[in-house]
């Protein structure tokens, strides 16, 4: 499945529009916990061990966006938005798009 931060495709033509599909992750307390305790990764500044919770989350709710897709019929997703929210201690990762049907040009 193509999946797009553009509203086109150079090499699709949109055929159908399914409408909004979303997929959200969300990232506990405990996580933040457990990747403070490990603090030895931070290296300038930066903590791997963070960054790789943050990319699973993303790639948690970019593959929970595709499966909507599917479920609807549609062949790729275009408009992909990636958002990142704070809320009590929580990430939120939400990934949101237009689910499309597509055909080769």
């Amino acid at each position: 499945m193509i999946i797009s931060t553009t509203p086109n495709l150079e090499t699709h033509r949109i055929t159908r529009y399914h409408g909004i599909v979303t997929g959200e992750a969300i990232l506990g307390a405990n996580i933040f916990r457990d990747l403070f305790a490990a603090v030895r990764d931070v290296v300038g500044g930066r903590s791997a061990a963070y960054e790789q919770e943050l990319a699973k989350a993303r790639k948690t709710a970019l593959s929970e966006m595709q499966d909507a897709a599917r479920e609807m019929g549609a062949g790729a997703v275009v408009g992909v938005d990636l958002d990142y929210e704070v809320i009590n201690n929580m990430l939120m990762v939400t990934a949101s798009g237009t689910a499309v049907d597509i055909v080769a040009v």
